[in-house]
């Protein structure tokens, strides 16, 4: 803490010793905070220097700081999915979580994101016909149980070819703002129950790897997610920082206070 004149003034060697430090960079109003971490998303900045209008301005200071990135997840599913009725929809199902920051499952089928902003999802599916003709399949979004205007798409699942099922594998992205605690959730439909998606096991001559059921992503992509920390709000003495959603320990930042 660089220290301070007293009210009334300070004798030569204590003005050149302070006007000296401000002169190499060594002021007042300098400090650290780390980030709340449960999944927070806002953290309070304590500061007897702040005020209603001082700028506040923040730089990374640790390393896990510095590695800071936008809300991301990758999950997939490692089991068949059938349908029992043509005429209904269901929705597709996630069991695994390949990565997850700020993005997660949950009910099995609901992708949930911790912050706002405008996400890339993608998806792709390994479909399977085990009947001995051509048959179609829908997929479409849902956001917050409400079905997305325009999303379907319309798949064609090839027949079986002798003894072996039809398959594909076919996927595609959407671009869906969403607001903090929305989820989105696909939901599919087949002309025939014949059509499944399939999980299947890992395989030898060759050496292969298993393939998922299903695979889903998604990713922030906006508003420029290097404004991740910011000043929400401030009053004397204390500010509100909003940031992603984190559950990082150790992301300390340093602060420069600014009138």
């Amino acid at each position: 803490m660089f220290r301070r004149l007293p009210p009334a003034g300070g004798d030569q060697r204590a003005t050149a010793e302070i006007v000296n430090g401000m002169m190499d960079g060594k002021t007042n109003n300098t400090g650290t905070i780390t980030l709340a971490t449960g999944n927070a998303t806002t953290t309070t900045l304590s500061d007897p220097r702040i005020s209603r209008d001082s700028m506040i301005l923040l730089v990374p200071k640790s390393a896990a700081a510095f590695a800071d990135t936008a809300p991301y997840g990758a999950f997939q599913s490692v089991v068949d999915q059938t349908i029992v009725s043509p005429t209904a929809a269901y929705a597709m199902t996630l069991d695994t979580t390949d990565y997850t920051n700020g993005v997660y499952l949950s009910n099995s089928s609901r992708v949930n994101v911790r912050n706002a902003g405008i996400y890339n999802f993608q998806w792709s599916g390994q479909f399977e016909n085990a009947d001995t003709q051509d048959h179609d399949a829908n997929v479409w979004l849902a956001k917050n149980g409400t079905n997305i205007v325009g999303s379907n798409g319309l798949i064609a699942v090839p027949s079986k070819h002798g003894s072996v099922d039809g398959h594909t594998i076919i996927g595609w992205n959407y671009f869906i703002e969403l607001a903090a605690n929305d989820y989105i959730e696909l939901y599919w439909s087949a002309n025939s129950v014949q059509v499944s998606l399939q999980f299947y096991a890992a395989g030898s001559s060759p050496t292969r790897p298993s393939t998922a059921s299903l695979i889903a992503t998604m990713q922030y992509i906006a508003p420029n997610a290097m404004d991740n920390v910011y000043v929400s709000a401030q009053t004397n003495g204390s500010a509100t920082l909003t940031h992603f959603s984190n559950a990082t320990a150790s992301k300390t930042y340093g602060y420069v206070i600014v009138g």
